[in-house]
């Protein structure tokens, strides 16, 4: 299993957008800014993730990217899928890419950390994470408020 930065700035990309669901299409430039992605990098992910089926892109002044479900709906397992491939195991898989032929003692180990890290983010959804994400953005509004009116 290889988890990259691609899933891993994918994943905050359809985070904010997930924070903005029904608000309309969002650039890609806002979420390069608020999340510290490099846009070209970013463009390139949300258009595996348009591929995948995740988000629409709409063109034009007010365009932009946009979840094409519900946040509730879209698993971090899609997102991490639709960027990296199927969520397996090292290539220690037991035999056919290392030739072990079955005779390894780790290949157990893996395939049961496979099993969970697919577990966790399957029953994780965008909204579990958007509604978190949310949650902290106000609490640092708060506190950069409170911080300018005490100068």
């Amino acid at each position: 299993m290889r988890l990259t930065a691609r899933s891993e700035y994918g994943l905050l990309a359809l985070i904010d957008l997930g924070v903005r669901y029904g608000d309309g299409p969002v650039s890609a430039r806002e979420v390069s800014e608020r999340q510290g992605v490099p846009t070209k990098f970013l463009e390139q992910l949300l258009a595996a993730l348009r591929k995948a089926g995740l988000v629409s892109a709409i063109r034009g002044a007010r365009g932009g990217f946009s979840l094409t479900r519900d946040p509730r709906e879209i698993t971090v397992l899609e997102v991490v899928e639709a960027l990296e491939g199927p969520l397996a195991p090292t290539t220690c898989d037991g035999g056919s890419l290392c030739g072990r032929s079955g005779a390894c003692a780790a290949a157990g180990v893996w395939a049961k950390a496979t099993e969970a890290l697919r577990d966790v983010f399957d029953t994780t959804t965008l909204a579990d994470l958007s509604v978190r994400q949310a949650k902290f953005d106000l609490d640092i509004s708060e506190r950069d408020s409170k911080e300018s009116v005490q100068r």
